[in-house]
């Protein structure tokens, strides 16, 4: 029998806005219950990565089990998953939340309810949540309680009126939000009898235990040294390790229904371990699997190539283990005339892409080269064959395409009523759609059906600039639509740069090429020759722009004396620079390929 009766476990997550104050929360629990000693307690406990503390942002979701005794005189099992708040990781916070059976709201009491508060509070509506809301930074002097309470309530629709008033920062209203959650969330439901059934949570590599492996047990136990089976890989394997994270992993000998810890059992790849796998006995099977997540499915691609060809291997072994703990990164490899090889890798998004070249950089000292980001199309032939292109370079004739759709997506934008017009503006601009536009309190939530493409670029910079970082911005893929879509070509001197090739839309297309060959034009430092940058749709050119030559002075020696003589030099120079031009090659700096790629209008 496991020592804790069920009706003392609460499991539950923390769901906000990025910055709304989560991961500050997680440390006042884990203090709170004494959960680390005061010497090893530093801010964001939970964020381990070096990138996640230096962003402020929270990542990978992580788990942590606090024993709580309450003031029932009754000691509780708090299981505690801190996710991510940003757009780009929802995929963690599902999972999280199916862990589950409450969540804590963390809302900011000056800034209130936000786009991504509400997306991830509907995940938590749809996983059966109670939700306990709870007002954060009541003690800045912008904070107005009564009104993010009532708009709590108007927005999401969940009453508010109880809602727990703290300072993470501080320490104020801890105690309470301890009580909420012992009070007031449900405790999970499970029969320790039943065959195992189990849900894998998450996966990810540890160098010295293999694949540890995070489960939620429902119904029956986890022992040690028990034969299981992963419904989903069909694969089988002997429990050598389970634990509980109190941060720091310790070792228990069983886990019972309700219970979140971990086991690890000389599983060799993460990818052997599919998120939302069902786990169970071997020989006493649970009789259906649980229904799972479903895969995070790539929206963004762009390829990484080493600036060293010589580092190719080292890229390539760095992708593996990345792709170990990041089940929801995708490559293959490709090559191109321009870069070398390297890989086309699949991201969740832009802040996915950064985050990802970011660890490459760090973790495994490479540099990288990345070419612009592009989203899936839908090729339609002509004679009627459909595929999907994920590098405009791979795009076929012209003649033979019938039409090409692309992925759009309904985007919720919370903007502060001031910029209110610049934020539609931009959103017509790029090709977006009106859905719906209603206020909350004194800020304005727009819906917006926009084409992915042209959001990948750099949308998400120019709503912050222009909304001086108030807007939230929020969104989900829809549907594939058809649109007028071409291929751009950048030439150098004449040369196509198949890197910075990409699809745009037909209206768009002399702006952007405009804009790219007058950044390249300040970014390509000059050579002895004269070198023309040119954007071109098939055979046609629609913007050019020539880099200057250097002048090496030739008639510096020719002090006085006859005209001719420096003609002559100079002619003769002349004639060098032509044949240079020819067989020149140009150099493209590693900048100005990412600075060109970071295009803004």
């Amino acid at each position: 029998m496991t020592t804790h009766p069920i009706a003392n476990i609460r499991n539950f997550s923390i769901v906000a806005h990025i910055d709304h104050g989560k991961s500050t929360l997680a440390d006042r629990l884990i203090q709170t219950t004494g959960g680390l000693a005061e010497r090893d307690m530093v801010e964001q406990v939970l964020d381990s990565m070096e990138i996640e503390r230096e962003r402020g942002i929270t990542i990978k979701a992580q788990t942590v089990r606090l024993d709580y005794k309450a003031k029932d005189g009754k000691t509780y099992i708090l299981n505690l998953m801190d996710t991510p708040g940003h757009v780009d990781f929802a995929y963690e916070v599902s999972r999280s939340l199916a862990a589950c059976e409450g969540s804590l709201l963390v809302v900011d009491a000056s800034q209130g309810v936000e786009a991504q508060t509400l997306a991830n509070v509907y995940h938590a509506l749809d996983a059966g949540h109670e939700i306990v809301p709870v007002l954060n930074k009541i003690d800045l002097p912008a904070a107005e309680p009564d009104r993010i309470k009532q708009q709590i309530e108007d927005v999401i629709g969940l009453d508010a009126s109880n809602a727990v008033p703290i300072s993470a920062k501080t320490g104020l209203g801890i105690p309470d939000v301890l009580e909420a959650i012992v009070t007031r969330l449900p405790p999970p439901k499970g029969d320790e009898t039943a065959p195992l059934k189990a849900l894998l949570v998450d996966s990810w590599y540890d160098s010295y235990l293999g694949v540890v492996v995070l489960v939620r047990v429902i119904d029956g136990s986890l022992r040690k040294g028990q034969k299981i089976m992963m419904m989903g890989a069909d694969a089988h394997y002997d429990i050598d390790r389970i634990g509980v994270f109190r941060p720091k992993m310790e070792s228990v000998e069983t886990l019972g229904p309700g219970e979140v810890g971990f086991i690890t059992a000389q599983i060799k790849q993460v990818a052997d371990t599919r998120v939302g796998d069902t786990i169970t006995d071997e020989k006493r099977h649970c009789a259906e699997a649980l229904p799972g997540f479903k895969p995070a499915q790539p929206v963004v691609f762009c390829g990484l190539f080493p600036v060293d060809a010589a580092d190719f291997e080292e890229l390539r072994a760095a992708m593996g283990k990345l792709r170990l703990n990041d089940a929801s990164f995708s490559y293959e490899m490709e090559s191109s005339a321009a870069l070398g090889f390297g890989f086309r890798c699949g991201f969740l998004g832009l802040l996915h892409l950064e985050i990802i070249q970011e660890r490459l950089h760090r973790e495994f000292n490479l540099d990288l080269i990345a070419t612009a980001p592009s989203v899936i199309y839908k090729i339609h032939m002509t004679n009627g064959d459909v595929f999907e292109m994920h590098n405009p370079v791979d795009m076929p004739d012209v003649v033979k395409i019938d039409h090409i759709e692309e992925p759009w997506i309904r985007a919720t934008i919370l903007t502060p009523d001031d910029y209110l017009g610049a934020v539609l503006k931009l959103c017509q601009d790029r090709r977006g759609t009106q859905v719906d536009l209603n206020y909350v309190g004194k800020r304005a939530m727009v819906t917006y059906d926009l084409p992915l493409n042209e959001v990948v670029f750099d949308f998400y910079d120019r709503l912050k600039s222009i909304s001086k970082g108030y807007a939230s911005f929020d969104y989900a893929i829809t549907d594939y639509r058809e649109g007028d879509l071409v291929k751009m070509n950048i030439l150098v001197n004449a040369e196509p740069v198949d890197a910075l090739s990409m699809l745009v839309h037909r209206t768009r297309a002399d702006s952007r090429g405009r804009s790219m060959v007058e950044k390249l034009k300040e970014l390509i430092p000059p050579h002895m020759f004269q070198i023309p940058i040119q954007a071109a749709i098939g055979a046609k050119i629609i913007a050019r722009e020539t880099v200057r030559a250097l002048r090496k002075d030739v008639t510096a020696k020719c002090y006085g004396g006859d005209a001719t003589r420096k003609r002559k030099l100079l002619e003769k120079q002349k004639e060098g620079k032509k044949r240079m031009r020819q067989f020149g090659k140009v150099e493209i700096p590693q900048e100005a390929f990412i600075a060109a790629l970071k295009m803004d209008s």
